[in-house]
């Protein structure tokens, strides 16, 4: 397929390091990213207001940008949101799970710890995972929305505040502990990825999700027909205009797109709950 178009979709700018997997895998692609900030963060949302937020917004953003692949590139949102949006579109969605299989399947003790969002960590869809692919394996749960914050910093270009991490990562820097590998279950968290490094054991593997589904859209698109050819112009679009925005415009251009942009009114459609008239 000949530069193909990607859509891809996070409430931040976490979902940037599966566009940068999925660059990495296909140079050619072009990216149409979302970052919905007016629904920051989408681990904090209940089910059905993110079911609702999603299926309203989708639409739109298919029509505008023609994309060969979505990518919904949030663990907590991808929980969630795959089948109601697969319903209403012919366009093959990608979500992104907590790499789960894998480490349980590499691990040495079995001993795994899942860094994710609190969203993450308490949805049954991660515990299912855990069941079907860990159920030999014993698996420490972190939930942080301060890493969230933290990465965002560091793409806004300003220091990242090492003592922060060490403490979001207290139950794996106790002596008596054994994990072997830490799964970086938030899309936000690749970008933290040294600094998480740095703060443990260099015994302990960190993986991610990111190459996996890189692969998986490479995969797709081998039984895809193009719908158009793409410019190979990268656009970047916030749904909410405001000062934190504005400050991550820099990294988000250090990062190959060419174009940022935001789409109005999406604040005031999204305080409405489902249902709500």
């Amino acid at each position: 397929m000949n530069n193909p178009c990607f859509l891809i979709m996070d409430s931040g700018v976490g979902g940037l390091s599966i566009a940068q997997e999925i660059q990495q895998k296909i140079p050619h692609c072009q990216i149409c990213y979302v970052a919905d900030n007016a629904a920051f963060p989408y681990g904090t949302q209940d089910e059905p207001t993110l079911i609702h937020r999603l299926k309203q917004l989708l639409p739109g953003l298919e029509q505008r940008y023609q994309p060969d692949i979505i990518v919904i590139a949030c663990n907590t949102a991808s929980t969630v949101v795959l089948e109601p949006l697969r319903q209403q579109t012919s366009t093959p969605i990608i979500g992104v799970v907590p790499a789960i299989k894998p480490a349980a399947a590499t691990s040495r003790n079995k001993q795994l710890a899942l860094l994710a969002t609190p969203g993450t960590v308490k949805r049954q869809y991660t515990q299912d995972l855990i069941d079907s692919f860990a159920n030999d394996c014993n698996v420490i749960k972190i939930g942080s929305h301060e890493l969230v914050h933290q990465a965002e910093k560091k793409l806004r270009g300003q220091t990242v505040d090492l003592s922060i991490i060490k403490q979001e990562l207290g139950p794996l820097m106790e002596s008596n502990n054994r994990v072997d590998t830490l799964i970086l279950g938030c899309t936000h968290f690749p970008f933290l990825k040294q600094e998480i490094a740095s703060c443990l054991p260099t015994s302990v593997n960190i993986i991610d999700s990111g190459e996996a589904i890189a692969r998986r859209a490479l995969q797709l698109l081998e039984n895809t027909p193009n719908r158009n050819e793409s410019t190979h112009l990268n656009h970047f679009l916030f749904t909410a205009e405001d000062t934190h925005a504005h400050a991550l415009e820099t990294g988000i251009k250090h990062l190959g797109f060419s174009k940022i942009q935001f789409l109005p009114n999406t604040n005031t459609e999204f305080t409405q709950k489902p249902g709500a008239s």
